[in-house]
């Protein structure tokens, strides 16, 4: 049997956790720059606001409907999918993180009748060791238990197990809720007559491989309680790519704000390749601007670069050399910069890249300073020791004016309880 465990409204209980004042108010998450909403509580869905909505048009409503807005913590709500999922793993070694609030567990349980006893108190457990709300759904496949945690988020008790025979229950799910049914699919499907997960599964998988495609053929067998669809190990795969990019707070005409922006994100990324314990053969660098005469999103273009290293590294001093002199290449005076970043590709294990015949030795006092560095930003919060090519005042950063404390990752931050 699969669990599928998902945080309700995550971005909001997250907040919540800390704010307890927020306990039913409509509250909205924003997406970067504060631009519009990512996430909401039930509160702000039951007045009918849809997801996207700008900030712009959601202000005439805060005072009337006493609205929370609330800035992405995302520093907050990596740390506390980090316990959420800790607790999981207690439970089962087989556990797929398939998203930052969700993750599948394969359990070896011998009775179905005890699962919804077991979800419960899985619940109980997260709700009183991190704040987090979430729901359960039990099924004999992982497309099956995703059906029935949409269920679960439902129902009163949040936990929900699959019927052995699901059909009639499936009936009652639209399609476009199956998980792997976009919304285009969902559209052509219904053309055909399938309109609910129960009409799915009684399909001919064979004639849907062919008319759409082998994942939708999987997916009816899932639905009919065959597990094609095995656990991913999550621990032993490694990324292909590692990208930071940011849309800028203001928008960048300098090249020396646009060098301490880059700079910035390269070294964020480098720190995040040094914790995989992997290096880089090769990166891109892209700016994105608006028109010289500022125009909106359709006059938008990417000016990049790609770089492969001769040694593979994840050296903020050696990055910062090669990726530099590209930025002041790619600059255009006069052009509104309003995103940049970086993209990591050909990325491999640290202790097993391949050498080169004249590749000078690694130098350990580099390899310990970086060591030192990470170690003192995870302790006293990003920033605390940095490249001063990155630059001090940095106005150009992520508008986040709706910004709640990390409480859980800062020392400054901690909750002063009297």
């Amino acid at each position: 049997m699969y669990a599928l465990v998902d945080c309700n409204n995550f971005f909001v209980s997250c907040e919540r956790i800390f704010a307890p004042q927020l306990e039913g108010r409509p509250v909205a998450v924003l997406s970067n720059n504060d631009g519009c909403v990512v996430a909401r509580s039930n509160e702000l869905k039951a007045l009918g606001i849809p997801m996207g909505t700008p900030l712009f048009q959601l202000r005439p409503l805060l005072s009337r409907y006493h609205i929370a807005i609330c800035s992405s913590n995302y520093e907050l709500y990596a740390d506390i999918s980090r316990r959420v999922m800790a607790i999981l793993a207690e439970e089962s070694p087989c556990l797929e993180q398939y998203s930052i609030d969700e993750a599948f567990m394969r359990l070896n349980l011998e009775r179905r009748e005890g699962l919804p006893a077991f979800g419960g108190e899985l619940r109980r457990r997260i709700r009183q060791w991190t704040g987090i709300p979430v729901s359960v759904g039990f099924g004999p496949s992982k497309t099956l238990a995703k059906a029935a945690t949409h269920i679960a988020k439902k129902r009163s008790d949040g936990v929900f197990l699959m019927p052995e025979k699901p059909l009639e229950t499936l009936d009652g799910l639209p399609v476009e809720e199956v998980w792997g049914v976009g919304s285009r699919l969902a559209v052509r499907l219904r053309q055909r007559g399938i309109a609910t997960a129960g009409q799915l599964a009684r399909a001919d998988e064979v004639k849907l491989a062919a008319k759409y495609s082998v994942c939708l053929a999987r997916t009816v067998l899932e639905l009919r309680g065959q597990s094609v669809l095995e656990l991913e190990d999550v621990e032993q795969r490694q990324p292909q790519t590692l990208a930071c990019t940011r849309a800028f707070g203001a928008v960048i005409v300098e090249l020396r704000e646009l060098r301490e922006a880059v700079a910035t994100y390269l070294d964020q990324a480098a720190e995040r390749l040094r914790a995989q314990n992997q290096v880089a053969g090769g990166l891109i660098v892209f700016l994105q601007a608006a028109g010289a005469n500022g125009g909106g999103p359709e006059t938008w273009n990417n000016a990049s670069r790609t770089l492969l290293l001769e040694t593979p590294t994840a050296s903020n001093a050696e990055l910062l050399k090669i990726v530099l002199p590209e930025v002041d290449r790619l600059f255009v005076e006069g052009t509104r910069y309003r995103k940049a970043g970086v993209v990591f590709f050909a990325l491999e294990d640290a202790a097993q890249k391949q050498l080169m015949l004249f590749e000078p030795p690694v130098r350990p006092r580099q390899r310990e300073l970086y060591s030192a560095m990470d170690s003192i930003n995870r302790q006293y919060g990003r920033r605390a020791l940095f490249n001063l090519a990155e630059g001090i005042s940095q106005n150009w950063r992520m508008r986040r004016e709706h910004l709640t404390p990390c409480y859980t990752t800062r020392w400054k931050d901690l909750l002063m309880v009297n």
